[in-house]
């Protein structure tokens, strides 16, 4: 099973990056799939998931209306498009695969497969 984060880098601040996780192993149209972000000395936050099926997505409100997320079943792979970026949004953004995604705050919290993680800095 491996999830591999890519898409990472430094930015200005009101600048744009998307993420991407490629996903193998496991099959990937059946979880639902989140990401989740950590900044040194700071708690792990859920950023936002989408679900297996109807594909219906939820956010954290500290993203809400910059960040969207979206998956590809047939490339095994999930996206998240993030603008308007800001410096809080510095971290390590991690992908994962699990269940559960169904809160309005963005969290996927039974994560069964986990990334290692790609790193995003706003700075000017």
């Amino acid at each position: 099973v491996q999830l591999v984060e890519s898409g990472g880098g430094l930015v200005q601040p009101g600048g744009s990056l998307r993420l991407s996780c490629a996903a193998g192993g496991f099959t990937f149209s059946n979880y639902d799939m989140g990401w989740f972000r950590q900044a040194p000395g700071k708690e792990r936050e859920g950023v936002s998931c989408i679900t297996w099926g109807s594909g219906r997505t939820y956010y954290a409100d500290s993203v809400k209306g910059r960040f969207t997320i979206s998956r590809d079943n047939a490339e095994s792979t999930l996206y998240l498009q993030m603008n308007s970026l800001k410096p809080d949004d510095t971290a390590m953004y991690y992908c994962a695969a699990g269940r559960g995604c169904s809160g309005s705050d963005g969290v996927l919290p039974h994560q069964i497969y986990r990334g290692q993680g790609t790193q995003v800095t706003v700075s000017s």
